[in-house]
């Protein structure tokens, strides 16, 4: 062996040789071993504690109640990565649930009209955060802060704070709220499919890259010709259209569309899940793998302190323990100097 050689083998470089388990997990990421650690103790644990909380039946309801959140996180993790951030998102669900539950009435019971108008309503919700924020020049935060509240309130002036119409007599709603394919619910194969199509875009379009470009250095990917403005509307405008369909399949489990029951809070698992899944707040970094096994974790830590008859207090505590977690861990990461300490 040469000196030269030598010396890159020292070094670690890609000539030397690796153990034939490290190849195995590469792809997976240190981020994404942890969860799947994490996941693990959390299934045994509970299982442990109650026998039937690994049972099929229960691994389908923790499936179908994280769908929702999942979906969110989803997209989420995409206005992350682009630098920027929605904390409307929950208000958004909420006011597409309500849409497409009272168009679905006045439509003579028409599924496909009400999900239409839904999607048409996120569509619009979202182009408008974005505007607001491109062209407002609002910070991300503050603006989809504000729109937390107006989108809260608009689907309580529209309907009047009550759940609204009964959509269960249905056969489109009752497959998708009740429905399964290959035994597994509707709702989860929507959330795959939405997963699948945004991890593609991702990482294998020049959309995707782009996208990790605004977010890792939004100067350098405006020299390099990225048209950022139009980047961000469009994320924001996808961030509406899931949405619209997360409050279309929350009409769909509840059975109407509801105001806020069902939408209030899911901004912060959305955002936990993105965090704890390796998006980092500051954009740039982050995949949909890790966010669906973050939703996964937190679905399966829920539902195992709802069977324990654990006070629900306690959920939200737990939520907001994983996010001071997660951004913790990613500011160890970045090797960052403490605030107020020296270097």
């Amino acid at each position: 062996m040469t000196t030269t050689t030598t010396s890159a083998v020292l070094k670690g470089s890609p000539e030397s040789p690796r153990p034939a388990g490290s190849k195995r997990f590469a792809g997976l990421g240190g981020q994404n071993i942890s969860l799947i650690g994490a996941l693990a103790f959390v299934l045994i644990l509970f299982g442990i504690l109650n026998s039937n909380y690994l049972s099929w039946s229960n691994m389908q309801v923790i499936a179908e109640a994280a769908t929702i959140t999942g979906l969110l996180a989803i997209v989420q993790t995409v206005v992350i990565i682009c630098g920027g951030l929605d904390i409307s998102v929950g208000s958004q669900a909420g006011v597409a649930s309500v849409v497409s539950a009272m168009v679905f009435t006045s439509a003579g019971s028409n599924a496909f009209v009400g999900m239409l108008a839904a999607v048409g309503v996120g569509l619009l919700i979202g182009v408008l955060n974005g505007l607001v924020i491109v062209y407002g020049r609002v910070n991300p935060t503050i603006a989809t802060l504000a729109g937390l509240a107006a989108y809260k309130g608009l689907a309580q002036l529209l309907s009047d704070g009550r759940a609204q119409g009964y959509v269960l007599s249905n056969d489109v709603f009752i497959f998708l709220g009740r429905g399964k394919i290959a035994g597994l619910p509707v709702m989860v194969w929507i959330l795959v499919v939405v997963a699948a199509a945004v991890h593609l875009l991702l990482k294998y379009t020049d959309i995707g890259r782009n996208v990790y470009a605004i977010g890792g250095n939004d100067t350098a990917a405006r020299l390099a010709g990225i048209n950022i403005n139009k980047y961000l509307i469009a994320v924001y405008a996808l961030i509406g259209i899931v949405a619209a369909i997360a409050g279309i399949l929350l009409t769909a489990r509840t059975g109407s569309g509801q105001p806020t029951s069902g939408s209030e809070g899911l901004e912060l698992k959305a955002i936990t899940a993105a965090a704890l899944g390796g998006a980092a707040l500051k954009g740039g970094k982050g995949g949909i793998g890790g966010t669906l096994l973050a939703v996964a974790l937190l679905g399966c830590l829920e539902n195992g302190l709802t069977v324990q008859g654990i006070n629900s207090f306690w959920q939200n505590v737990a939520q907001g323990a994983l996010l001071v977690i997660a951004v913790v861990i990613q500011q160890r990461r970045s090797g960052e100097r403490p605030v107020g300490l020296p270097h």
